[in-house]
């Protein structure tokens, strides 16, 4: 006798399984990229040419004894929107350039202030610390320009904001880049930035707290790889599953 096996199709569960698993990885690759690949904007009459992300710079303030109190290290782009010469209204990004710009600044206990200057243009952050719960946040940014091109020198402000929230000690990290909103004349966007107004040791910052935006960047591939992972296992069950079956249905002539 000679034996005969006969040959099982694979089982339409597995089949199943199989589009399954690949349209929903589709699905979750289109939906991070969604994710990540819109950033904040500002409603503006026409969009200016980018001038490229910013450098870098190092802003530090010393108080009485020479040792930092406030540390920031940044990348900044003015969003800036007036009143140009020929009575036209204009958008422009402007980058600050560390090595043109010089700082000043002030700390208190519950107050400390950053000023950039860079040729005829003048940015002021403010930090408040509260107290009694120990964390801070950026609640006033300013800006006054006076350039070739503006009509009249423009000044925005506003002090009642709530950006870069921190707890005193710590630093306030953010490597995605962020719009911080001021008035509809000005926003200011913000590059690579870490920043401590309270709580400095030793000239160094402190355990960084992350913002949102870089964890969501960290959050996305864990979930796609976790549910993939998950998938892979299930195929690999119902093909073992399958497997295991089809012996059972050798035959023997």
């Amino acid at each position: 006798m000679i034996p005969h096996i006969r040959k099982q199709p694979l089982p339409v569960g597995i089949t199943f399984i199989v589009v399954l698993a690949a349209t929903l990885h589709q699905c979750l690759t289109q939906e991070a990229t969604a994710t990540t690949a819109i950033p904040p904007t500002v409603v503006a009459p026409a969009t200016p040419a980018s001038p490229g992300n910013p450098e870098r710079g190092n802003y530090n303030v010393s108080n009485g004894n020479g040792t930092a109190c406030l540390m920031a290290r940044m990348g900044l782009q003015l969003n800036v929107t007036f009143l140009s010469t020929d009575n036209k209204t204009v958008q422009e990004l402007v980058n600050l350039h560390p090595n043109q710009t010089k700082f000043a600044g002030s700390c208190d206990a519950d107050t400390a202030t950053l000023i950039l200057m860079e040729d005829k243009t003048n940015l002021t952050f403010s930090f408040l610390l509260n107290t009694t719960s120990n964390k801070y946040h950026l609640n006033s940014l300013a800006l006054s320009a006076s350039w070739p091109d503006m009509a009249a020198p423009l000044s925005a402000s506003n002090s009642g904001l709530d950006y870069l929230r921190g707890t005193l000690g710590r630093s306030y990290m953010c490597r995605e880049e962020q719009t911080l909103s001021v008035d509809q004349n000005f926003s200011l966007n913000t590059y690579q930035l870490q920043v401590q107004p309270f709580g400095v040791s030793s000239d160094q910052f402190g355990e960084a707290e992350e913002c949102e935006l870089d964890e969501d960047d960290m959050l996305i591939p864990i979930i796609v790889g976790a549910a993939l992972s998950g998938l892979v296992l299930i195929v690999l069950m119902a093909y073992l599953i399958g497997r295991k079956r089809s012996h059972a249905g050798y035959q023997t002539i």
